[in-house]
């Protein structure tokens, strides 16, 4: 199978794609390797993944409507979107970051996938998007 996993550099993606990669499952992975969190990390994290032969790095963001022409000759049978901007004190700062990348790159991926046939999209979220609940579903 052929996985496309945006945020492929952050600890999630990382853990994700080498399962996968070690099933022998082909991986695109993309990342923009912004510095939110610590880049070199993330470069140590793709130095592992690239020693898989079954691996293909793309350095792109998700918002840019350029992935979506980029990802339309390549055979993808699930996507798994792992990429967001992070961090929900920066949102206060700076909320256009998150509308760039939480919506905008969110719904290239879903271009992707309706202009491809994709069958499978898997979108992880997180327990900010509960807030301060006390019963959480």
């Amino acid at each position: 199978m052929n996985f496309l996993i945006s945020g492929s550099a952050g600890f999630i993606g990382f853990h994700l794609s080498e399962f996968l990669l070690k099933k022998k499952h082909n991986v695109f992975g993309v990342d923009d390797l912004n510095s939110y969190y610590d880049v070199k990390l993330k470069k140590s994290r793709l130095d592992i993944l690239k020693k898989y032969k079954n691996f293909i790095f793309f350095k792109r963001k998700i918002e840019d409507i350029k992935i979506v022409k980029f990802f339309k000759k390549k055979k993808i049978d699930i996507i798994i979107n792992l990429a967001a901007q992070a961090g929900v004190r920066y949102s206060l700062t700076n909320p256009l970051a998150y509308r760039k990348s939480n919506i905008i790159g969110f719904t290239n991926l879903l271009e992707i996938s309706r202009r491809n046939n994709i069958k499978h999209l898997i979108y992880a979220s997180s327990s900010s998007l509960y807030g301060g609940n006390r019963t959480i579903p």
